[in-house]
């Protein structure tokens, strides 16, 4: 049987495949070694063989060499195009810090409520999350918890080794910073056992709600409103106000060894017209 008749030749329908014994693909090298190409940048073809073998059966008089079955073409194909979904190979890792955020660096809030004071770094915990304080008694950062990202590490240290480690491991758990569970309400029932009060005639309580809104509207217009709220002062925990003394009378301590420390920690950072941050050392 010749080449050409062994092609056109079928047993069910298909054309049969031909007499080639080395089966091969052209594969994209991505990556050369080899240093004597002029273009090493440019993806060179290169002939890959198949590692299954063909093997060799007789038909009639004839033998010819039928490749494996991994290698055949499949017989039926979908009409349409199906999308495969693509393998997710990403892997949880865990934050590390960088090399800058050291305990006792001196770092500068970029965001949140104190944004430009300067604080000393005491601890990195998880998840991108760093334990700093001012001290409070310098520049009023009180002991807390702010974002990796938004800081800016300079390149000074201050001194922490008399701070109490058991203490700082303390105020570093997540339960320390949880705020308080607001008191429940009453139920439904204790609200009815109190009993009904007695109404208030609705020309008199319309009277009183009139006195009460031009009451409020005269101490708005001579700046009372302000100042109450102003002095209305949050409630702290007496504890939490304890640990913030410890920890700021051993940093106090390091910080008047040093000149200026203290009004450098105490002022504010900020950019002027002119000022490029990606030429400043830090």
């Amino acid at each position: 049987m010749s080449h050409q008749q062994a092609g056109m030749a079928a047993t069910d329908g298909r054309p049969a495949l031909t007499k080639k014994s080395n089966i091969s693909v052209r594969v994209n090298i991505t990556n050369v070694s080899s240093s004597s190409s002029p273009h090493p940048h440019i993806r060179h073809p290169e002939r890959v063989n198949m590692s299954a073998k063909p093997t060799t059966k007789q038909f009639g008089k004839s033998t010819r060499e039928v490749p494996a079955s991994a290698d055949q073409a499949k017989k039926w194909y979908p009409a349409d195009d199906e999308s495969q979904p693509k393998k997710v190979r990403k892997a949880v890792r865990s934050w590390s810090a960088r090399k800058t955020l050291q305990p006792g660096t001196v770092l500068i809030l970029l965001a949140g409520r104190f944004r430009g004071k300067r604080v000393v770094l005491l601890k990195t915990l998880d998840q991108g999350v760093l334990l700093v304080t001012g001290p409070f008694k310098i520049n009023g950062v009180p002991l807390r918890r702010v974002n990796a990202r938004y800081v800016i590490a300079t390149s000074y240290k201050v001194d922490i080794s008399g701070l109490d480690a058991a203490k700082i491991e303390e105020i570093s758990q997540p339960k320390y910073f949880t705020a308080e569970k607001a008191k429940e309400k009453a139920s439904a029932e204790a609200f009815f056992k109190q009993g009904e009060k007695p109404q208030v005639c609705a020309r008199k309580f319309q009277e009183e709600e009139e006195k009460k809104l031009e009451m409020r509207r005269k101490q708005e217009k001579r700046g009372f409103a302000n100042k109450r709220l102003e002095l209305q002062k949050k409630e702290i925990n007496s504890s939490r106000a304890a640990d913030q003394k410890a920890v700021d009378k051993a940093l106090l301590a390091s910080i008047k060894k040093v000149d200026l420390l203290a009004s450098y920690l105490a002022s504010t950072f900020s950019l002027r017209k002119g000022d490029k941050p990606h030429e400043m050392a830090w």
